[in-house]
C-alpha cells in the first residue's frame, strides 16, 4: 500500500505542484486512511468501498477530530482515488458517489424506531446458527452502540451476565463497562450456548464471541454484509451500515432523556464535543414537531 501513496506524493509534487506543506497533509491523510485498513485485515486499495471509507470517517469523528480536518481527509482520499482510477491502478473509484466535506456538518444519520424494529426481527429467532448469530449481532449493535471493530473484537469472557454488562475495549486499549438489558442478554446467551457451539465444534477453544462458519473471528467486511442484508429485507432505503446502529442507540437514548454525560461514557467518546452532535438531532426532532403542529410553521 506505501508505493501507492509514494506514487500519489509524486503525482501531487511533479505534476500538481502543490506546495510540500499540502503534499505532507495529504500524505498523513492517507498513511492514515492506510493504518486504518491494516488494523481491520484490508491490505490492498482495491477493496475499500463506499461504505468502508465512510467508516474511517466515523472513525475519525468518534476520535474527536475536527470537521475541518476531516473534510480534508475526504478531500484527500477523493484526489487519491481519482488519481489511483486514471492510472488504472484500481477498477472504480469509490469516492464518486460519496458526498462533498460539507456532509460532514450534517448530522449522522440514524433510523427510526419503526426502522429500527423492523430491523431487528429480520433474522428470527428459531432460525439456523448463523440466522441466530445475524440477529444476536444486530440486537448487540444498537443495544449497546459498539463501534463494529469493538463487535469484532468482543470475547465471549467480556460478557457479564451477571451484572448485566459488557466489557469493551475501545479506543487506546481503554475499557469501558456498557450495560446491556436483559432481553439482549438472553439473546446472547441462547446463541452462545446453542449456535456459537455448532460453529466452533471444530475449534472449540476459539475466544472470540462473533465467528463464521469456520470458526473464525468475523471481520468487520462481513458484519456490514449482514447489516445490508437485513436493512435490504426490511425494506430500509436508507443507506445503512453497522455505525449507523450506534448513531440510533445515541440518539434514541438522548430523545428519551439519557443524560449527555452517561452517552458519552456508553460510546466512549474522549470529548463530550463529539457526543454534543446528538442534541442537534434531538433539536431537529423538536424543529420537525413545530413544522407539522404550529399552524405558522
Amino acid at each position: 500500500m506505501d508505493t501507492y501513496i509514494r506514487y500519489f506524493i509524486q503525482h501531487l509534487t511533479i505534476e500538481r505542484g502543490l506546495s510540500k506543506n499540502t503534499v505532507k497533509a495529504y500524505a498523513g491523510d492517507i498513511s492514515a486512511l492506510a493504518d486504518f485498513l491494516q488494523d481491520n485485515h484490508i491490505d490492498s486499495w482495491r477493496t475499500p468501498d463506499r461504505d468502508t471509507l465512510l467508516d474511517f470517517l466515523d472513525f475519525l469523528r468518534d476520535n474527536g477530530m475536527e470537521t475541518s480536518s476531516i473534510a480534508r481527509h475526504l478531500t484527500a482520499i477523493k484526489m487519491f482515488y481519482r488519481y489511483l482510477a486514471a492510472e488504472n491502478l484500481v477498477d472504480q473509484d469509490p469516492t464518486t458517489l460519496m458526498d462533498s466535506p460539507k456532509l460532514w456538518r450534517i448530522l449522522p444519520d440514524y433510523l427510526s424506531l419503526d426502522e429500527v424494529e423492523a430491523l431487528l426481527n429480520i433474522f428470527p429467532v428459531n432460525g439456523d446458527a448463523l440466522t441466530l448469530r445475524n440477529r444476536t449481532i444486530i440486537h448487540l449493535l444498537y443495544a449497546s452502540g459498539l463501534r463494529v471493530s469493538e463487535l469484532t473484537a468482543l470475547k465471549l469472557a467480556d460478557i457479564d451476565f451477571e451484572n448485566s454488562i459488557i466489557r469493551v475495549k475501545g479506543k487506546g486499549s481503554k475499557e469501558r463497562i456498557v450495560p446491556v438489558a436483559q432481553k439482549v442478554l438472553k439473546l446472547i446467551r441462547k446463541y452462545a450456548t446453542t449456535a456459537r457451539e455448532e460453529l466452533t465444534a471444530l475449534i472449540p477453544l476459539v475466544p472470540y464471541l462473533f465467528v463464521s462458519r469456520n470458526a473464525r473471528k468475523l471481520d468487520r467486511e462481513r458484519i456490514w454484509g449482514i447489516i445490508k442484508e437485513a436493512a435490504f429485507q426490511a425494506g430500509i432505503a436508507k443507506n445503512i451500515y453497522p455505525h449507523t446502529l450506534r448513531h440510533s442507540f445515541a440518539s434514541h437514548l438522548l430523545a428519551n432523556g439519557a443524560d449527555l454525560r452517561a452517552i458519552q461514557e456508553m460510546l466512549g467518546h474522549a470529548d463530550i464535543a463529539t457526543t454534543e452532535v446528538y442534541t442537534h438531532v434531538d433539536r431537529s426532532k423538536l424543529t420537525a414537531i413545530h413544522q407539522k403542529f404550529h399552524p405558522r410553521g
